[in-house]
């Protein structure tokens, strides 16, 4: 009786769990509905006039709809390709150093603008890059013209995969400080008596110890190719950059929100959530069949 009550405690702690996941991630399945009808608010889910496919079919002829897809792969690409080498390369510097009350500083330092949040981090980067801002300053003085940094199409999707990477990469770091921990002292010795030096017992050690991490978190990664960061890009993005800025996410906030375009930006919504649920599932099956890593 007392191993049963124990268990109930269990399940009394987790109820609050699943009444937010019924309640934010299954009621709202649902909606989903309202990509196959001209949907009115006053008429409801129920009532609204039901057009088949008639929104994918419009979704495909708009030209908005090709330059957030490719808007949102290309960033999402660019930020995993930067949040696997950043940190990896931090990690191997960090690893060499010999003092670590520094090396703790450091990753103290490195790791701190993980926890603030995109309103913060924008705001700071705006007043930092805008046209009377520290950087233009600086260009000033050195004889360059200023550049407006967060008004051109062809600069904004760095600024956003680089300010991704420093908000980023010290939290990156310690998955890579802790694999690189696990490797065993004694191979660093053993390719020390063989006469290998620094850069070959790089090669040869450290990289083949770190090398599943690396697969697997790449692997995982795949899951999130249609993620290019919602909060990040909300918050920096304005009509001067929609052509290079403008991702699936934004685009239908604004569409589905602002000019009331339910069924359309639900239609682009739920085609991002089909591709994405199957590249996830495609990633967690790769990180299972190459990497041994399972949830169940």
């Amino acid at each position: 009786m007392k191993n049963k009550g124990f268990v109930m405690h269990y399940y009394l702690m987790l109820l609050p769990g699943y009444v937010w996941l019924v309640m934010f991630s299954i009621v709202p399945i649902f909606g989903v509905l309202i990509a196959f009808q001209d949907y009115h608010p006053v008429r409801g889910i129920w009532d609204s006039e039901w057009i088949g496919f008639e929104n994918f079919e419009y979704m495909f002829t708009l030209n908005d709809s090709k330059v957030i897809f490719f808007n949102t792969i290309f960033i999402a690409v660019m930020k995993i390709a930067a949040n696997l080498i950043v940190p990896i390369a931090f990690a191997l510097l960090l690893h060499e150093l010999r003092n670590a009350i520094f090396k703790r500083w450091v990753q103290t330092l490195v790791y701190l603008p993980h926890f603030l949040s995109w309103v913060i981090l924008s705001g700071i980067l705006i007043d930092v890059f805008s046209y009377t801002g520290p950087i233009n300053n600086l260009l000033s003085r050195l004889g360059a013209e200023p550049v407006l940094f967060m008004g051109k199409p062809d600069l904004f999707p760095f600024l956003v995969v680089g300010s991704d990477v420093w908000k980023e990469f010290g939290f990156n770091t310690i998955i890579y400080l802790a694999a690189l921990t696990g490797i065993n002292p004694s191979l660093y010795e053993a390719a020390a008596l063989d006469g290998a030096g620094r850069w070959k017992r790089l090669k040869h050690v450290t990289f083949p110890g770190i090398t599943p991490t690396i697969s697997l978190l790449l692997i995982l990664s795949l899951g999130n190719v249609l993620n290019a960061g919602f909060d990040q890009i909300f918050n920096l993005y304005n009509p001067l950059v929609y052509s290079t800025g403008d991702i699936i996410d934004t685009w239908v906030y604004r569409e589905g929100l602002l000019n009331l375009q339910y069924g359309l930006a639900t239609t682009v919504g739920l085609l991002k959530s089909g591709v994405g649920f199957i590249l996830i599932t495609l990633s967690y099956y790769l990180a299972s069949r190459f990497s041994n890593y399972r949830i169940f």
